[in-house]
C-alpha cells in the first residue's frame, strides 16, 4: 500500500511540475517584446550600421517592439541577418525581460583587390567580400589582372605577410604583372620586390630579410630600386 502511495505522490508531483511549466511557458509566450538591441561582436559597427541590421530584422515581419514573444522566429531572423554579405555570424536571442538581442560578427578583410574592372576585399577566410559604403579598411592593396583562380594564392601570400612582423611593416602592396608573376611594393624605401610565382615563400622571404639586414647595416638600402627574388639561392638587385 505504501508503495502505491509513493507512486501516486510522484505522479502528482510530475503533473504539478508539468502544469507549472506549461503555465509559465504560455504566460511567457504572451508577453511582448520591450526592446530590440543590436551589438557588434568584433568592435565598433564598421561595415554595417545599427540601422542596416535593424532594417534586416524588420523587413519581413515589421518592427519587433511590442510584438508577442511567441510570434518571434529567432532562427528565421538569424538567417535574414546572415544573408547580408558583410556578416560572418549572427546570433539572436530573447531575454527573460523581453529584449530581443542581436549579436553580429562582421567579416574581417585582409586585402583590397582592384582589378581595374571590379574592386573587392579578400576576408580572413580567403573569400571575396564586397566593399562597404560605411567604412574603408586599411589593408594590403592588390592590383593587376587578378582572376577568380588567383584569390586563393593571393590569400596565402597575404596571410604569410601578416604573420611575419618584418614583412607586415615592410609590404604595402601586391601587383600581379602576369600569370605567376607578382611584384611587391615596400612602405619605406619605395622599392619593387619581384617575387615571381607565389610559391617557396619561406625561402624567398628569408633571402629578402637577410638582404635587408645586410644593406641596412651598411647604410646602402636606399641605393636599390628593385629586388629580385625569382632566382634560386641569390638576390638580384638593380640600383638607381
Amino acid at each position: 500500500m505504501k508503495k502505491y502511495i509513493v507512486y501516486i505522490k510522484c505522479l502528482l508531483l510530475i503533473a504539478l511540475v508539468g502544469f507549472l511549466y506549461g503555465f509559465s511557458s504560455q504566460r511567457n509566450a504572451t508577453r511582448i517584446v520591450k526592446e530590440s538591441v543590436i551589438e557588434f561582436a568584433n568592435g565598433e559597427n564598421l561595415f554595417l550600421s545599427h540601422e542596416m541590421v535593424n532594417k534586416l530584422l524588420i523587413q519581413n515581419h515589421g518592427a519587433l517592439k511590442n510584438k508577442a514573444k511567441s510570434l518571434i522566429n529567432l532562427h528565421e531572423l538569424e538567417n535574414v541577418v546572415f544573408s547580408n554579405s558583410l556578416v560572418e555570424e549572427a546570433k539572436i536571442f530573447l531575454t527573460i525581460d523581453g529584449v530581443v538581442k542581436t549579436v553580429v560578427t562582421q567579416r574581417t578583410p585582409v586585402a583590397r583587390v582592384n582589378t581595374g574592372v571590379e574592386v573587392y576585399y579578400i576576408d580572413k577566410q580567403g573569400l571575396k567580400m564586397p566593399l562597404s559604403e560605411n567604412y574603408s579598411a586599411r589593408v594590403l592593396l592588390v592590383s593587376g589582372s587578378v582572376q577568380k583562380a588567383d584569390v586563393a594564392s593571393i590569400y596565402a601570400l597575404v596571410s604569410f605577410v601578416q604573420k611575419n612582423e618584418f614583412l607586415k611593416k615592410m609590404i604595402v602592396g601586391i601587383e600581379k604583372k602576369a600569370e605567376n608573376d607578382y611584384v611587391l611594393q615596400t612602405r619605406v624605401y619605395n622599392q619593387k620586390i619581384q617575387l615571381g610565382a607565389i610559391r617557396d615563400l619561406d625561402i624567398k622571404f628569408k633571402k629578402l630579410e637577410a638582404f635587408y639586414n645586410e644593406v641596412i647595416q651598411n647604410n646602402e638600402v636606399e641605393k636599390y630600386k628593385t629586388i629580385n627574388l625569382k632566382y634560386n639561392n641569390q638576390v638580384v638587385c638593380t640600383k638607381d
